[in-house]
């Protein structure tokens, strides 16, 4: 999009402001809104300064000075903000003699991982379609402090709340039986309705939306695959208007991947594949699960670097309290068709061979999604590139093996520490094409090994009924 049709854009919205979003290295966005006055060519040739060591994962305070070049074709119009306003996704740029791209931006990752696959795979596209899992909640609050911690959450659906219901019109949707109940036990399906005719407003077109397995208010919103870095993006903008229409609502939406105890957690699937002109280039009719020789070596690539992928693709210590068996979590390194316990998954009921794909189960909606699919990626063209074979599928139900036949298929890593112990041990095909730098991937280390020192000095309330007695 030019500068004549994003002034049209304004124009025609009667905009008053723009705003200027973008993404800092663990995945939250930031913003800065300027007068509708500064989009001008300017704006896109020089970009807007920050303050980069103001943001988690970039510059120190002594180089802290960069600029966030605005990208003119992410243009759409924010509907949150009271006053018309028309908002862009940047990139962060160093503020040098010449503005050159900063090798921590998460967004130029997920574009350079796009460039290094057309150079290597000339003509291809890799095309995702993540699922959104998340709660709502109608109370939600929590604290930390050296005297105390607590948190509280509430659903109206829930039925662990049914004795102090107010309303006293039951309908709670009981244990793990939420997957596709209907209304008046789907009580929010009119906020997903809005939010799904949100995401229209904005370009993102809805696969279906329904409410999920947990009783206590989970949902999902499935949209159409994309590319790359347009997913990324649309990922981001899909995370901001659900919680900000929940959140309009009185509402509390959460993309935390175990946010209760004993419920179903929240993930976050990657479908994907690799396609050409004609559609992917994963299927064949005659090889196994239907799918080429091409395909079974991106999954055989996936499979090789999965323990060091979770570093990016589940990169919180909450994230592996949803991986965990008897919840439809992947905890093996597999691949299967139609086995919803494996880490990868064949859809055993797509029909059409120009969108074969696969699907990635771990992750969840801690990823920072430029970084989580361009680790997926470069994992799936080293696999290429390596002709790893992933073997015949195993389609068994890992949840039931027993602990002396599990200990013969590899297991994903437990923790984050181990997730990034892998990632320091397994990160070479990740810097292929300076995609991911070493920088980077030392700095994410630094990032989250804090975040599990967070954790690990604090006393939780579970260790007060398990050790205050002692």
């Amino acid at each position: 999009m030019n500068l004549d049709k994003l002034a049209k854009m304004a124009k025609e919205n009667n905009a008053e402001f723009v705003d200027l979003k973008f993404c800092d290295l663990p995945g939250a966005w930031h913003h800065l809104t300027i007068p509708i006055s500064a989009l001008k060519d300017e704006l896109f040739q020089h970009g807007v300064g920050v303050d980069g060591s103001s943001l988690p994962g970039f510059s120190s305070i002594e180089s802290g000075d960069m600029i966030m070049l605005p990208d003119p074709t992410t243009a759409f119009m924010d509907r949150f903000f009271e006053r018309p306003t028309l908002s862009l996704i940047g990139n962060f740029m160093l503020s040098e003699d010449k503005v050159v791209s900063y090798s921590r931006d998460p967004r130029r990752v997920a574009g350079d991982a796009e460039r290094l696959l057309g150079e290597k795979l000339n003509g291809l596209q890799a095309i995702l379609g993540p699922e959104f899992e998340f709660y709502l909640f109608d109370k939600v609050n929590f604290n930390q402090g050296p005297d105390s911690a607590f948190y509280t959450l509430d659903s109206a659906e829930a039925p662990w709340q049914a004795s102090d219901d107010e309303e006293n019109l039951g309908y709670k949707i009981p244990y793990k039986k939420g997957y596709h109940v209907a209304p008046p036990q789907d009580r929010t399906y009119n906020i997903r309705n809005t939010i799904c005719c949100l995401l229209k407003e904005v370009g993102i077109e809805l696969k279906y939306h329904h409410h999920e397995v947990g009783g206590g208010g989970q949902h999902e919103i499935e949209i159409k695959f994309a590319s790359l870095l347009q997913m990324a993006d649309r990922s981001m903008l899909v995370k901001y208007i659900v919680k900000n229409e929940a959140f309009r609502q009185q509402k509390s939406a959460t993309f935390m991947p175990k946010p209760l105890f004993n419920e179903p957690g929240s993930g976050l699937h990657v479908h994907q594949y690799l396609a050409d002109e004609n559609g992917s280039v994963f299927f064949d009719k005659s090889g196994p699960a239907r799918f080429s020789e091409i395909g079974l070596f991106y999954i055989g690539g996936m499979l090789k670097h999965a323990d060091s992928i979770l570093a990016f693709s589940n990169p919180s210590t909450n994230s592996f309290k949803r991986l965990i068996p008897g919840f439809e979590a992947p905890v093996a390194g597999t691949y299967a068709v139609g086995n919803r316990t494996a880490c990868i998954r064949i859809p055993g009921y797509q029909r059409d061979p120009s969108t074969m794909r696969f699907e990635f189960r771990p992750g969840d909606g801690t990823m920072n999604p430029y970084l989580g699919y361009a680790a997926m990626l470069m994992a799936g063209l080293d696999g290429i590139r390596n002709k790893i074979d992933p073997g015949l599928p195993l389609d068994v139900n890992l949840d039931k093996l027993s602990p002396k036949e599990l200990a013969k298929i590899h297991q994903l890593p437990t923790s984050l520490n181990k997730a990034l112990n892998a990632l320091e041990k397994d990160n070479s095909y990740l810097l292929e094409g300076g995609v991911f730098t070493e920088d980077l991937v030392e700095n994410w280390v630094t990032l989250k090994r804090r975040e599990v020192t967070d954790i690990r000095v604090r006393p939780t309330p579970f260790e007060f009924e398990m050790y205050y007695d002692v």
